[in-house]
């Protein structure tokens, strides 16, 4: 039987997993080419780079580009000076290796120290101690070095043997304006790349870059509650004689609040600089690298409900299911400000807690043989449209250099889908891979668009965008908006009975499905488990808030 370590990834990107090895490879394949997400890759496998590796020299630095570099290398002298970042500046250019989060945060200066956050998850955190044994709680701590804003963030094991858990650390380079990336191995460290790696074909996806998609900072549970995380909304349950109560980390846990905003800063620091770069000369390299965060779901958020499952009876209030499941509210509402009415979708409480027994609802992890019958802690866990994808169409917005009609015509296309669009993502033929002028971007692929929809039905993706391209420039925000409110409307009413909402679970279902291919989907305990077939062909939602397969 595989070791329980490797079975739960704990976000050790640096290894193949064992649950990777046992499952069948059709159960884990690769996502729809049109999503936007890379396949998934073994990563940095057992190949001389690996935890209990012993063909790495203590006390060094090395180098391993997952899809780029075969092995592991030494990192040359150019290369580490070209490292600006703050675990390049105050360890490895002085010869430093802190072989464990505390010996690395005691080396950091003293203004380090007192800007530190440590925050606390676990998608085990909510289930009784005694019930599961192994919880896989991981600390993260943020802390400003070289400056007042963010730019070391640490990742590790909370409890257990500080030498033999993982330890990883994203650090911001302020003169290259990227993250690099670093995990330690014993006592050597790798560096696996930095932001614009993420981006590159050879390296997008693999390695590090299999939840730092988009070279940046992640929080997958970006929005309230935080799901299984520490907050304000919920506490990780220990049991009275663990001794993480005495550890020091922990004895500094704040809400995961406070890393929202934190991460939100983040990537918006990464997407300003990565613009600003790709251009500065007025073309733009790969134009396709920009637009697939709108065309497609590059990576994805996870939302609920604000309400704990357990306290939720046949007599309690309706519950507001996540707006992200019924749309993009950040890019539609926040950014693109369409002029809306409708009130969010609320659904019965009976109905949902029916639900749950029809469709044997469930916590489930099988290499422990935990089983728990009901939802996840919070309510209705979903995938929504991701703040790194959002925010690179925002910036693009502000700058000028997609204009927000363009944004909102795409975006209305299959509008009622906000992740694994394939309608959205067949635009993406259309997007130029060359460098394009940027002033002439958009009009060249909304030409091409337009061009391609006179031979095609006018319900094809292509006849779509061409009917949104057409509506007047002073009144799109209001056409669309008003289409957004008959769907939430519809939605509002389907909702209330019980094929309706049988049907939206089913559709939140076959997003999870496409959630647990990719490897954002760390953890067993992440999502529910139902009585639907894991075969089950994918769900699409239409604009009159049915629901209907994919073809």
């Amino acid at each position: 039987m595989p070791d329980h370590t490797q079975l739960r990834r704990a976000t050790a990107w640096t290894r193949a997993t064992a649950l990777e090895e046992v499952s069948a490879a059709g159960a884990t394949g690769g996502l729809d080419e049109t999503s936007g997400h890379p396949p998934l890759d073994q990563g940095l496998a057992d190949d001389g780079c690996g935890p209990g590796s012993t063909a790495l020299e203590r006390g060094r630095l090395y180098r391993r580009i997952s899809g780029r570099d075969d092995r592991a290398r030494p990192v040359s002298e150019e290369e580490l000076t070209s490292l600006g970042d703050p675990m390049a500046v105050e360890f490895f250019r002085v010869g430093v290796f802190p072989t464990t989060v505390q010996d690395l945060l005691s080396r950091l200066p003293a203004t380090a120290a007192a800007s530190r956050k440590v925050y606390l998850v676990s998608e085990a955190g909510q289930i009784p101690p005694d019930a599961i044994g192994e919880r896989d709680m991981r600390f993260a701590v943020t802390a400003a070095v070289a400056g007042s804003q963010v730019d070391l963030l640490v990742s590790t094991q909370a409890g257990g043997d500080p030498q033999a858990g993982f330890l990883q650390v994203a650090g911001w380079d302020p003169q290259a304006r990227v993250f690099n990336f670093y995990a330690r191995f014993e006592s050597s460290w790798v560096w696996a790349g930095n932001s614009w790696d993420a981006l590159e074909p050879d390296s997008r996806g693999k390695g590090c870059f299999d939840s730092h998609v988009n070279g940046s900072a992640v929080m997958k549970e970006l929005r309230i509650p935080w799901i299984n995380w520490q907050s304000e909304r919920a506490t990780i349950r220990l049991a009275e004689d663990d001794p993480l109560h005495d550890d020091q980390l922990f004895q500094q846990v704040i809400g995961a609040q406070q890393l929202e905003l934190t991460v939100r800063s983040l990537i918006t620091r990464w997407t300003a600089a990565r613009l600003a770069a790709v251009t500065a000369s007025g073309l733009v390299d790969h134009p396709d690298r920009l637009l697939r965060h709108l065309f497609t779901s590059t990576t994805v958020n996870l939302a609920s409900t604000d309400r704990q499952s357990s306290s939720i009876t046949a007599d309690s209030p309706d519950l507001t299911l996540p707006t992200g499941f019924w749309l993009n509210q950040d890019a539609l509402f926040d950014d693109l400000r369409l002029s809306t009415q409708a009130a969010p979708p609320r659904v019965p409480a009976a109905r949902y807690l029916a639900s749950l027994t029809r469709f044997g609802f469930r916590l489930e992890e099988k290499f422990s043989g935990f089983s728990q019958p009901g939802d996840t802690f919070f309510a209705f866990v979903v995938p929504e449209a991701a703040h790194e994808d959002n925010e690179v169409v925002r910036q693009m917005v502000r700058h000028g250099l997609v204009p927000a009609k363009f944004a909102a015509c795409v975006l209305m296309v299959d509008f009622p889908n906000p992740v694994f669009s394939p309608a959205r993502s067949r635009l993406m033929r259309y997007v130029p891979t060359t460098p394009t002028k940027a002033v002439e971007l958009c009009d060249k692929v909304a030409q091409a668009i337009l061009d391609a929809a006179g031979t095609l039905p006018a319900d094809s993706p292509e006849g779509r965008f061409a009917e949104h391209w057409q509506v007047p420039d002073d009144a799109w925000r209001t056409v669309f908006g008003q289409r957004v409110d008959a769907y939430l409307r519809g939605v509002t009413e389907r909702i209330r009975t019980e094929t309706g909402f049988d049907d939206f679970v089913r559709l939140a279902e076959s997003r999870r499905r496409h959630f647990r291919r990719m490897k954002l989907n760390e953890f067993e305990l992440t999502l529910p488990v139902t009585n639907i077939r894991p075969d089950a062909p994918p769900l699409a939602m239409r604009e009159d808030a049915t629901v209907a397969e994919l073809t």
